[in-house]
């Protein structure tokens, strides 16, 4: 979807929740201007090409808490030029909008998401210039609420769902979905819900990949002072309408456990049929959104219509005090396509970031990521890695910069996908 499109539809959320009810609204924003040189953009592995880029942008987080109007919106907006006329400039857009209208109070919301990213065209190649697309999910409609009692309640959801891409048209689908939930409270910290979905699958330009989906789980969650859990397990079914029906359990997993006031324990797993259009609703980090610049990346989910089988478990250390921000987060995944099993994939990896505070406005970060990725029916194999360390300053309330250097590697036994980058980027901003 252009742009121009997304920006319209942030710009709508934030209009239709503002009339009367400003006084509950905050909006934080981000103007920046990042200067990045890289020796090797196309991340060729024998051809590299040098080239400069200049990216202004602006990220946002807006938040609207009224009783009858709810929102949250965060996302950035940014435009690449390729200085020097190497590549054509691109614009591009990363949002994740949710906002809820109270028809009737305690009875009846209207909700709208929008869900929009930069993803590759091809994951079997390099992330250069040319292999980027914006892709939009798009999901709206109402919920009804039930009140049986102090203890037991319920709602009915309808939603029409909309997935596009600028470049994959395979990707692009109009979806409805159904479902019934019935919610008992277990106590003042703790409950348990009854889930029943039903999903109708339509693509735009492959018919012959539609499906329908139906999902029936229980649901649990807790939270406490040092331990919160989240855990899900029941039943998926797809009904394919040029393939063989498919059914499997259903789980999905996340406890956190704060030993510490500095400390947090995070485990996290899914077995799950999903698709690119439902991984691609996530929310973004309103934080790191409205308050850095260049906050736009590549995904890597495989943007297609195939249904894949999804086993994937992670595990996040992180710890923070005044001076020093630490995590380390191990992840393993695998995924199963159902119909076209070209790009089964294992992949395993772990991610550190680490931040320390030299003085109250100067802060020195690093990171370091490393993946092993496996696809079993190309006879495959690529291992990545990403280092970067980054000097910020504070210079005054609302004036930044931050200089960068970044360098990655990635070994393949495929023909022409290894390559090695070095980047630097030097950025000022803006921040209200």
């Amino acid at each position: 979807m252009p742009a121009s499109i997304t920006l319209a539809r942030a710009v709508a959320f934030a209009l239709a929740v503002a009339p009367g009810v400003l006084c509950a609204a905050q909006l934080d924003y981000t103007v920046y201007a990042d200067l990045e040189h890289s020796n090797n953009i196309t991340l060729s592995p024998n051809n590299p090409v040098s080239q400069n880029v200049l990216t202004p942008g602006i990220g946002f987080a807006y938040r609207q808490q009224g009783s009858v109007l709810q929102a949250s919106v965060v996302g950035n907006l940014e435009y690449r030029d390729y200085l020097g006329g190497r590549f054509d400039n691109q614009t591009r857009t990363q949002l994740a909008g949710q906002g809820n209208w109270t028809v009737l109070p305690q009875r009846l919301d209207f909700s709208v998401e929008d869900y929009a990213g930069v993803q590759p065209i091809d994951t079997l190649v390099s992330n250069g210039p040319n292999n980027l697309q914006q892709t939009n999910v798009l999901s709206l409609g109402p919920t009804l609420h039930l009140r049986f009692g102090n203890a037991l309640t319920a709602q009915a959801e309808l939603r029409y769902i909309d997935s596009y891409a600028s470049k994959v048209d395979e990707f692009d689908s109009s979806r409805g979905l159904a479902a019934f939930r019935v919610y008992r409270a277990l106590g003042p910290t703790a409950q348990l819900s009854f889930n029943v979905e039903a999903q109708r699958v339509r693509f735009d330009n492959h018919a012959d990949l539609d499906f329908d989906r139906t999902e029936a789980y229980l649901r649990y969650t807790s939270k406490l002072a040092r331990f919160d859990a989240d855990v899900l397990l029941g039943w998926s079914r797809l009904d394919f309408s040029h393939a063989p029906d498919q059914s499997k359990p259903l789980a999905r997993l996340t406890l956190d456990w704060r030993p510490t006031l500095r400390s947090t324990f995070t485990l996290a797993g899914v077995y799950q049929y999903s698709d690119a259009a439902q991984d691609l609703m996530q929310p973004l980090d309103m934080a790191v959104s409205s308050a850095s610049g260049g906050a736009i990346g590549t995904g890597n989910a495989v943007i297609n219509a195939q249904v894949y089988l999804d086993r994937r478990v992670e595990a996040t250390y992180a710890f923070h005090d005044e001076r020093l921000t630490l995590s380390v987060t191990p992840i393993y995944g695998k995924l199963h396509y159902l119909n076209d099993r070209t790009l089964d994939q294992t992949s395993r990896g772990v991610g550190m970031g680490l931040a320390y505070r030299l003085r109250p406005t100067l802060t020195l970060s690093a990171f370091a990521n490393g993946e092993r990725m496996d696809y079993s029916r190309l006879d495959r194999r690529d291992r990545t890695i990403r280092l970067g360390l980054d000097l910020s300053q504070q210079w005054t309330p609302h004036w930044s910069w931050h200089a960068s250097v970044i360098r990655q590697r990635r070994n393949s036994n495929a023909a022409e996908q290894s390559y090695r980058e070095t980047e630097i980027f030097f950025g000022v901003a803006y921040r209200r």
